[in-house]
């Protein structure tokens, strides 16, 4: 697992975490034997366990952070998003995100407000509920209707085009609506029966009959469109990261087998890549560009 540092012009892996499946860690009920007692062999740390990639993720920020860098704003994709812990350690640190989801994520709408039953006398008072359950962001985003999507260009791609600056425009159509999560742990999270609005955002193109793409957002509420978008599409830098670093600095090519070893090739791979990220953003467009 990573975490990057990433902008519209450059990104970088500046952290990295090994992750430990619960067969690895002697706590865990579901421990194998032999893969624990490869522990010793692989130089595995007493105190390192299983820990969930969510968490893990929050460790690395919070690592981050405390070398005093500054972490405006956190994009993920769906294996994180669709964890409502993760979304509320992000929101306990009072970090703004833009986090992929998947269709089956639920919410209600914004306009939705929860309900107290009349009380009939007999035993405690009903605990206010939404009258409605949640349905998936797929469905809500149907019932808001093709129509409701907008054009957004986003980016420069790396294929020529007919664009005035002679390459192809990333494109799509987008639909924004304002729910409210839903989950227990966000009703447990919450000071009042009230979930919160959040932005919900999918992508719609004009060519498909659904939605193909969805994410979650706390940014204000009167964020526009396109930051939302351009916000969330940012996350092509991390996969142009990991590209760039397996296809021609090595890093899927460790063949060690210990924890020490492991970590000594993701920093030394990250080091190369963040040498020539610094190279190519430091020389002119003429001297970087292909022959």
């Amino acid at each position: 697992m990573s975490l990057h540092l990433a902008s519209d012009d450059a990104s970088a892996a500046v952290d990295w975490r090994l992750f430990l499946p619960e067969s690895w860690d002697p706590a865990s009920p579901k421990a194998d034997p032999g893969k624990v007692a490869r522990r010793t062999t692989c130089g595995i740390p007493e105190d390192v366990g299983h820990v969930e990639k969510w968490q893990l993720a929050l460790d690395m920020i919070d690592e981050t952070r405390s070398w005093g860098i500054d972490v405006p704003l956190v994009v993920a994709d769906g294996g994180y998003g669709d964890t409502a812990a993760f979304r509320l350690g992000l929101e306990e640190r009072e970090l703004s995100y833009a986090v992929g989801i998947s269709t089956t994520t639920t919410a209600h709408p914004e306009e939705a407000r929860p309900y107290a039953p009349p009380c009939s006398g007999r035993g405690p008072r009903p605990a206010p509920s939404y009258p409605g359950p949640a349905q998936t962001v797929k469905k809500l985003v149907i019932a808001a209707g093709k129509r409701a999507a907008r054009p957004v260009q986003w980016r420069e791609g790396s294929r020529p085009g007919s664009g005035r600056s002679g390459v192809k425009r990333m494109h799509s159509r987008f639909v924004a609506l304002r729910i409210r999560p839903a989950g227990r742990e966000i009703r447990k999270a919450c000071n009042g029966p009230e979930l919160p609005v959040r932005w919900l955002l999918a992508e719609w193109p004009a060519t498909e009959t659904e939605p193909v793409q969805f994410w979650l957002s706390n940014l204000p509420a009167d964020t526009p469109l396109a930051t939302l978008v351009r916000t969330a599409k940012l996350r092509w830098r991390i996969e142009h990261d990991y590209r760039e670093m397996k296809q021609t600095l090595g890093l899927a090519h460790f063949e060690g087998r210990t924890f020490r070893g492991w970590h000594h090739h993701v920093t030394l791979v990250s080091v190369a890549h963040a040498f020539c990220t610094l190279q190519r953003l430091t020389r002119s467009p003429k001297a970087t560009a292909p022959a």
